[in-house]
């Protein structure tokens, strides 16, 4: 003999049926901190941040940039 049960339920129905931790409020938190982290970081990775620190150690004028451009056109 064979018995199929269909159960119709979400996730979060089966997870309290079942008597598991209800995680969601942690990681809707965790989310929400990772994207805070991230759409922070995305300022120091603008060109214009971008460029600033590439030029940074070299005296922050264009000046070798273009002696630099000129040199490989030779």
């Amino acid at each position: 003999m064979k018995v199929t049960i269909d159960i119709d339920c979400t996730p979060a129905e089966a997870r309290a049926f079942m008597g598991l931790p209800d995680f969601e409020p942690m990681q809707k938190r965790a989310m929400e901190e990772l994207e805070k982290r991230m759409m922070e970081s995305l300022e120091r990775y603008s060109p214009e941040a971008l460029l600033k620190m590439w030029l940074q150690p070299a005296t922050m004028d264009l000046s070798w940039l273009q002696d630099l451009m000129r040199q490989g056109r030779k």
